[in-house]
């Protein structure tokens, strides 16, 4: 072949791949959960492999470990998150204005449904000698990290029982997974958590030494129950945790998946429609979400339904 027909074939070639339709590239989804041995991440990160292999020539999410339910909002507020997850009650706080956010409402925020109720535990070893929630002034306790919905509901507890965070305990402001670890190595007495049953933070422990989860049934705990709709009165079931042989009373919140208003209808619409065609297959993902039902996953919801959702909502006939 002549070298003048050569560079004819290249040219035609060239103009072909000019012409041919160029691949759509699939939008960066970015999903934030919190400590990696919490359920919340695992709701990010189930939910976004969910995505990738369903909608995968669309999106690409990404699941994130993050500081928790402050963290959350605030980074939804700033655009920096698309989705992510919030403690039902922290989610009503920001959406009002209210605690962290007083004066200044996440006026953005929104919701898309519910997951799994999240338990408010206190956790010790059997060796230190808390039997009850009194027992522990005196104590190292770890009251959760700055930015976490389980810090505030430790704050919440500590009140309702007249102790002092600053003066009657030595609190400690540790990640999840760091806490788990220090209960063991004897670094810390006692953890609260607030996470879906069953959790690796409180399973993992739970082999290595023997541990005690603390009754939060306080008569004003019941009151504060009662006067806010987005905590319930629960018992974790005898059983859940190794040598936990008695129903554990507490209350609990509820995971809330969060967005902002702004972004698009229809990126919201196909992660709601993914969700539900293939819920069997998220609640068979982690034990915390085999009760799993529609109905539920729409209540309990703190903030305005994105309008993506709805739409879904309305098509499917339950709203």
């Amino acid at each position: 072949m002549s070298f003048k027909r050569i560079i004819v074939s290249l040219v035609a070639i060239a103009g072909l791949l000019t012409a041919a339709p160029s691949a759509k590239a699939a939008q960066d989804i970015l999903f934030g959960g919190a400590s990696i041995t919490g359920v919340y991440y695992q709701v990010a990160l189930q939910i976004s492999g969910l995505m990738n292999k369903y909608q995968g020539e669309n999106y690409n999410y990404v699941g994130r470990p993050t500081g928790g339910s402050v963290f959350n909002i605030n980074a939804i507020e700033r655009g920096a998150f698309d989705f992510g997850v919030a403690q039902s009650d922290r989610n009503w706080q920001a959406y009002h204005g209210k605690a962290d956010w007083e004066g200044r409402p996440m006026e953005d925020l929104r919701s898309v449904f519910s997951m799994h109720p999240e338990t408010v535990m206190l956790v010790t070893r059997k060796d230190t000698g808390i039997e009850n929630v009194a027992d522990i002034k005196g104590k190292r306790v770890n009251i959760g990290n700055p930015g976490s919905g389980q810090r505030h509901n430790a704050q919440d507890v500590l009140r309702i029982y007249g102790i002092d965070e600053n003066r009657d305990i030595r609190a400690e402001g540790l990640q999840q997974h760091e806490a788990s670890r220090a209960l063991v190595d004897r670094k810390i007495d006692a953890f609260f958590y607030t996470v879906g049953n069953p959790s690796a933070a409180i399973e993992e422990p739970a082999t290595s030494v023997d541990i005690r989860m603390i009754p939060l049934n306080h008569e004003k705990i019941r009151e504060m129950v009662d006067e806010n709709p987005y905590y319930i009165m629960t018992k974790i079931p005898a059983g859940t945790y190794r040598g936990v042989d008695y129903d554990v009373e507490t209350y609990a919140v509820t995971a809330t998946v969060i967005t902002n208003r702004n972004v698009a209808d229809d990126v919201v619409y196909d992660m709601v429609k993914a969700v539900f065609e293939n819920l069997e297959e998220l609640k068979a993902s982690h034990a915390a979400f085999r009760h799993l039902n529609p109905e539920e996953m729409l209540q309990g919801l703190s903030a305005p339904f994105h309008p993506g959702a709805e739409k879904y909502y309305r098509e499917r006939g339950w709203l």
